[in-house]
């Protein structure tokens, strides 16, 4: 029995480092969050939605930037998010004199994320920056690898769809060139 304890903490242990070490090469600021668009819950506190969908996506982007070469750090400035659909009374969308509210998704209601990023290299160089403002005008139409029963889904995938195209095509061009030398 205390062999499996020893085993089961250091299991736990390891676990804790990698996701420490990896979280560190992603650093996400939360700019003015009370002025975005819609980070509206339907059946909690604000402040508990917020802090939860930011979550979420922040451990989205440190799982995407698993990729990025060691030393490499993205620092992201969200300045606006829009999630995908409205949050209605529940009477509104037909679900009787129900107290609480729903996020009903519908195309016209696109997600959208603004933020300014920064690529640095592990002297703490600039190697890529910019700003970005995302939105995914074709979510519901496009392949969307998230289960349906997954949180922010959409939002998700348009930043899978950035990072793939800003990072990854970047990294593919770099190992092309090593291997032409």
């Amino acid at each position: 029995m205390k062999k499996l304890a020893v085993v089961m903490l250091t299991g736990v242990a390891l676990m804790m480092s990698t996701q420490v070490y990896s979280q560190a090469k992603v650093n996400v600021t939360w700019q003015n969050s009370d002025k975005y668009t819609d980070v509206r819950p339907s059946n909690e506190s604000r402040t508990r939605f917020k802090e939860r969908t930011f979550s979420h996506l922040e451990e989205y982007l440190v799982e995407l930037a698993e990729v990025l070469p060691d030393g490499q750090t993205l620092k992201i400035t969200v300045t606006n998010l829009d999630l995908a659909g409205q949050v209605w009374p529940a009477s509104f969308v037909g679900l009787g004199q129900s107290a609480s509210d729903v996020r009903l998704i519908k195309s016209i209601d696109i997600p959208r994320i603004a933020f300014n990023y920064k690529l640095l290299n592990s002297n703490g160089e600039v190697l890529q920056q910019g700003e970005r403002n995302l939105k995914d005008m074709s979510f519901q139409d496009r392949h969307n690898p998230f289960f349906s029963s997954e949180n922010l889904r959409y939002e998700k995938n348009m930043l899978r769809m950035w990072f793939e195209e800003q990072f990854c095509q970047e990294n593919e061009d770099s190992k092309l060139a090593s291997t032409k030398d």
